[in-house]
C-alpha cells in the first residue's frame, strides 16, 4: 500500500505528528504566560498613553473672583464705585501676558491686589514662586545710591552678598546705568530712575515678575533692551504680566488680558 506524502508545510507535520498534546499542568502554565503577558502589555500601553499626554502645567499666580470697591463722595452721601467685579487671572511658567484697559478700568488695582499690596474686597490669589514688582511710580529713597538701593533691597529679598553683587553688575548692564552706580536716586533723570525701579525687581531673579507700565521715560535703545530682556525671561520660563498701553507691543505677548467693566477678559 502506498502512502502519498503530506501537502501542507513541514510545521503543519510538527504540530500534528510530532509533539505529544500537553498535559493539563502544561496547559496551565501556558494560560497563565498568556495572561501575564496581556496584563505586562496593558500596563505598558498605559504608561506609554500617560507620557504621551501633554503634562499640566501649575499656574505661577491664580486670581479669582477679585472684588474691589472705593468709596467716592463725602459723608454723608458717600457711595461705592466699583472697580473690580469678579475678576479672574492666572498666570503660567514661560509666558509675558500684557494687561490692557482704557484709564480708570482698574488695571493698577488688579496688579496691586496681585502682588499683595492691597488687599481684596472678595475673591482669592494664589502665588507660586519668588514674585517681583515695579510699580508704576517708583518707590525709592532720595538720599540713597543706585548701589546702596540694590544692598538695600538685597538684605530684604534675603540674597547671600555675592548674589546680590553679580546681580546688580547683570542689571547694570543690561540696562545700560552702571555709570550712575554711585548717585543718588533724587539726582536721577526720569529714565534712569525707572531703570533702578525695574532693576530693583529684578534683582532676586523672580519666578513672576509684575510690571506696572515699567518703560515710561525709556529711551528707544533702553526700550528695545527691556525686550531683550523679556525674552530671555520667558527662555528661562519665567513669567512676565505687563501693564501697557502702547498697541504696537501687542505681539510682543504671549496673549493680551483686558480689563473690561471690572472683569479680566482675554483677547
Amino acid at each position: 500500500m502506498t502512502t502519498s506524502p503530506p501537502t501542507g508545510p513541514p510545521t503543519a507535520i510538527v504540530a500534528t505528528c510530532g509533539t505529544d498534546p500537553p498535559t493539563e499542568d502544561e496547559g496551565v502554565t501556558t494560560v497563565q504566560q498568556t495572561v501575564q503577558q496581556t496584563v505586562q502589555q496593558t500596563v505598558q500601553q498605559t504608561e506609554e498613553r500617560r507620557e504621551a499626554r501633554p503634562v499640566e502645567v501649575a499656574p505661577v499666580l491664580a486670581a479669582s473672583g477679585i472684588e474691589k470697591s472705593y468709596p467716592r463722595g463725602v459723608w454723608p452721601v458717600r457711595r461705592p464705585r466699583t472697580v473690580l467685579r469678579g475678576a479672574d487671572l492666572t498666570l503660567y511658567p514661560g509666558e509675558v501676558v500684557g494687561l490692557v484697559g482704557e484709564n480708570g478700568s482698574g488695571k493698577s488695582t488688579l496688579m496691586k491686589i496681585l502682588v499683595g499690596a492691597l488687599a481684596p474686597d472678595a475673591g482669592q490669589v494664589a502665588r507660586h514662586g519668588r514674585l517681583g514688582y515695579c510699580p508704576q511710580e517708583p518707590l525709592v529713597y532720595g538720599r540713597l545710591t543706585c548701589d546702596e538701593h540694590f544692598e538695600l533691597f538685597g538684605h530684604a529679598y534675603g540674597l547671600p552678598a555675592d548674589q546680590e553683587r553679580a546681580s546688580r553688575r547683570d542689571i547694570y548692564a543690561a540696562l545700560g546705568f552702571e555709570r550712575y552706580a554711585g548717585t543718588r536716586a533724587d539726582q536721577l533723570s526720569g529714565g534712569t530712575l525707572a531703570k533702578l525701579n525695574l532693576g530693583l525687581a529684578l534683582l532676586a531673579d523672580p519666578d513672576l515678575l509684575l510690571l506696572d507700565e515699567p518703560y515710561a521715560g525709556f529711551d528707544w535703545d533702553t526700550y528695545l533692551r527691556f525686550w531683550e530682556l523679556v525674552a530671555a525671561r520667558r527662555t528661562q520660563g519665567r513669567t512676565v504680566l505687563i501693564i501697557s498701553h502702547f498697541v504696537t507691543d501687542q505681539e510682543r505677548f504671549d496673549r493680551i488680558v483686558e480689563v473690561r467693566d471690572g472683569t479680566a477678559v482675554s483677547r
